[in-house]
């Protein structure tokens, strides 16, 4: 199960980004809105330099992703970035969005379960109809709501793994909370 940490956005806090990135995640992306293009890279470095084995991410900012080196988060109304240029990953908020985003590296189908200013979530049952039918293509990551109580539900073949906020930020001991998560959903 790959597991993705997405930064709460609550700025750059080096003893608490460390502690998500040497937890055991696979994934790290950078979604922190209100950082300057500067300090944004600065962090994306950062990360590289304490992390090198986790896959980056950075949210919104094709420039810093292209000077970090690592794959670019595209929100809903982000511009299309050329083909190939680097490594793209987007939301899936409904089913009809998967075929426009086929060439992407990675699709978060989110808000799987009831999260705080999303919509409505897509529950396990339309989560399971839509993987059921979904051909091979970009790794898909459950968002919204996961924890390592509720992720056994969402096991399926075609599902790559989750991304996760609140229960890794909020956690005491993330690495706890990834060992927790990785038992649940290889159960």
């Amino acid at each position: 199960m790959f597991i993705l940490a997405i930064t709460p956005g609550s700025g750059f806090d080096p003893a608490k980004w460390r502690a998500v990135l040497n937890s055991g995640v696979d994934g790290f992306l950078i979604r922190e809105k209100a950082m300057e293009a500067r300090a944004l890279l600065e962090a994306a470095r950062w990360c590289r330099d304490t992390a090198p084995e986790v896959e980056l991410w950075v949210g919104g900012r094709l420039d810093v992703a292209l000077a970090a080196g690592c794959g670019l988060h595209a929100a809903e109304a982000y511009p299309e970035a050329p083909e190939g240029l680097i490594p793209l990953s987007r939301p899936l908020h409904h089913e009809d969005q998967f075929d426009t985003r086929l060439g992407c590296a990675q699709l978060l189908v989110s808000p799987v379960f009831m999260t705080p200013g999303k919509g409505a979530p897509w529950g396990v049952a339309r989560l399971h109809r839509f993987l059921d039918s979904a051909p091979s293509g970009p790794r898909l990551l459950a968002l919204g709501g996961i924890t390592a109580v509720n992720a056994a539900e969402l096991r399926h073949p075609r599902l790559d793994g989750v991304a996760m906020i609140r229960a890794l930020w909020q956690a005491t001991d993330p690495r706890q909370a990834v060992t927790r998560l990785k038992t649940a959903g290889s159960r």
